[in-house]
C-alpha cells in the first residue's frame, strides 16, 4: 500500500460532492483547484496545532550578521525557550521580536521550539486522512451545503482525528508517572508525608 498522495485527497473531497475524479492537480477543473486551496489550508491549520511529527524542541537559532533572528518559511510557530536575562522574545513575521527592548535585534543565537509546516506527502497516513476527510467535509459545506452530508462527513471527522490523537499518546508516551504532580501525590503515600 502507499500513502495517500495530494491527488488522492482531491478526488475523495470531489467524490464528496459526486464529482467525476481528475487525472492531475492541473486538470482546470475548478471544483479541483477550490478542492486543492481547501486541503492546503486545513493541513496548515491542522499543522499549527503542532504534532510530534512537526515539532522539534531545544533547536538553537543563530543571529544573522545584523544581530536578528531569522525563521524557515516553512516555520508555522516558534516559541523561544525562557532564559533568565529577562528577554521576552516572540514570533513576529518569520524572525523574532524582543519585545522587552522593542527590536528585532536580539545579538545572539535562541533557543526556540519550532512547529513547522510540512509537505502534505511529508505527514503521517492518519494525519493526511484526517486532513483530507476535514477538508472533504469543508468542501462539501461550501459547495454543496447538505445537511445529511454534513452530519455524515462529520462523524468521519470526528473519527479521524480520535485516530490521529491516539496514534499521537502512542508516541508521546504519556503515562502519569512522568508528571511531577502525580509523582508528588505518590511520593507522599511511600513515605508517609
Amino acid at each position: 500500500m502507499t500513502p495517500l498522495t495530494q491527488l488522492e485527497a482531491v478526488n475523495i473531497m470531489l467524490s464528496a460532492i459526486g464529482e467525476t475524479p481528475v487525472n492531475s492537480l492541473t486538470s482546470g477543473l475548478v471544483e479541483a483547484e477550490l478542492a486543492e486551496t481547501i486541503l492546503g489550508q486545513v493541513s496548515r491549520t491542522v499543522q499549527t496545532m503542532g504534532w510530534s511529527f512537526n515539532r522539534d524542541t531545544g533547536v538553537i537559532l543563530a543571529q544573522d550578521t545584523n544581530g536578528e533572528v531569522p525563521l524557515a518559511l516553512n516555520v508555522l510557530s516558534a516559541d523561544s525557550v525562557y532564559e533568565s536575562n529577562g528577554n521576552n522574545l516572540v514570533q513576529r513575521g518569520q524572525k523574532f521580536w524582543d519585545r522587552t527592548n522593542r527590536t528585532f535585534t536580539i545579538g545572539k543565537s535562541v533557543k526556540a521550539d519550532l512547529i513547522y509546516e510540512l509537505d502534505f506527502t511529508d505527514i503521517p497516513p492518519l494525519a493526511r486522512s484526517y486532513i483530507t476527510v476535514r477538508s472533504a467535509r469543508i468542501f462539501q459545506d461550501r459547495v454543496v451545503g447538505s445537511d445529511s452530508l454534513h452530519g455524515f462527513q462529520k462523524r468521519d471527522e470526528d473519527e479521524a482525528l480520535i485516530a490521529l490523537k491516539d496514534a499521537e499518546a502512542d508516541v508521546q508516551d504519556h503515562n502519569i508517572f512522568n508528571n511531577y504532580d502525580v509523582f508528588r501525590v505518590i511520593d507522599r503515600g511511600i513515605n508517609g508525608a
